[in-house]
């Protein structure tokens, strides 16, 4: 398992090949999301919004009901590097759903006062 400090070495990496125009290499993408998603759940404590970033990861964030079951109610989804551009301020919030780069459902799918990190 990596260690904090490689997850945000990763980070680093990533948004370096990003702000290049490059992408990054599947490992860092995979570490940098991860990291991010574990912040948001550690700034957001909850289980009522399931934030999913196929395929590295998901997590449960955010107060209200908690869900248990099946497809959660409250929903985002996105891919890694809009993840990556959201929690690290490169996006923000009304853009990516301006541009359909994030899939949400529910009352509380809007995550925005959480970003960026």
């Amino acid at each position: 398992m990596s260690s904090p400090h490689n997850k945000s070495a990763a980070v680093t990496a990533a948004l370096a090949d990003l702000d290049a125009g490059r992408t990054p290499d599947r490992t860092t993408l995979r570490d940098a999301v991860r990291a991010l998603l574990g912040e948001l759940a550690r700034r957001a404590p909850g289980r009522a919004v399931e934030v999913r970033v196929p395929p590295y990861g998901a997590v449960q964030c955010g107060a209200g009901p908690r869900h248990t079951r099946g497809t959660p109610p409250n929903l985002v989804e996105m891919g890694p590097v809009t993840w990556i551009r959201l929690a690290t301020g490169r996006t923000s919030w009304p853009e990516a759903v301006a541009q359909d780069l994030v899939e949400t459902s529910g009352i509380r799918s809007d995550i925005s006062a959480y970003l960026p990190l």
